[in-house]
């Protein structure tokens, strides 16, 4: 196994499919134990599975309004995902689309 030594403090982390199961939980862990850092969210919510299920995960996010920015959309969608990054300058990207 490889471990590595990486803050994410003051770190702005773009997560892909952040309201999928993984996504969603990874949010909260982030804002949990990394009191500074930023988290953009892009999930397109399509319907492969219950959409319901992924709206609700997106619910019990709010409490970190002020620390997480949600876009529905695709990454495949190329203007958003400059827009993305010519907004907001992530630092890491968490890839959890299929």
């Amino acid at each position: 196994m490889v471990t590595y030594n990486v803050s994410l403090e003051n770190k702005l982390v773009l997560v892909t499919g952040a309201a999928g199961f993984i996504g969603a939980n990874l949010v909260k862990r982030l804002q949990n134990e990394f009191d500074s850092v930023k988290v953009i969210g892009i999930d397109s919510i399509t319907e492969y599975y219950d959409v319901r299920l992924k709206y609700e995960r997106l619910q019990e996010l709010p409490a970190y309004v002020d620390r997480f920015v949600f876009i529905k959309d695709s990454i495949a969608n190329k203007k958003i995902v400059k827009s993305i990054f010519t907004n907001y300058h992530p630092q890491v990207v968490v890839n959890l689309t299929a």
